[in-house]
């Protein structure tokens, strides 16, 4: 917190920054800033940043990433500024999300 002065990033903020990360890189990868082609990059690579590690990008889209189950913590609980959840639980994106047999997506080839 001391480098960003005293921000803390929220999960739109924490979010953006990986996704903007991967698309530039798969900008470099594939030699083009093309959406067809950068698009299917992004897919081909494995997402790794602060949160993933080798997750895939589904054809529909999808980020399988892993997923949690918080809970509110109590005020006595909390240790310090915006200490506001307890992790009960981390599961897979595979468990998570609806498999791609059931996507609806018109990307996904049936």
């Amino acid at each position: 917190m001391e480098r960003s002065g005293g921000f803390i990033p929220n999960l739109i903020t924490a979010g953006t920054y990986p996704s903007v990360l991967h698309y530039l890189k798969a900008v470099q990868a594939a030699g083009t800033d093309e959406g067809k082609a950068v698009a299917a990059k992004m897919r081909e690579l494995p997402v790794n940043d602060f949160y993933n590690k080798n997750v895939e990008i589904r054809p529909d889209g999808r980020v399988l990433h892993k997923n949690f189950l918080m809970k509110v913590k109590s005020p006595t609980e909390s240790k310090y500024r915006r200490d506001y959840y307890k992790v009960m639980a981390e599961m897979s994106g595979a468990d998570t999300y609806r498999p791609l047999s059931e996507s609806q997506c018109p990307l996904v080839q049936k």
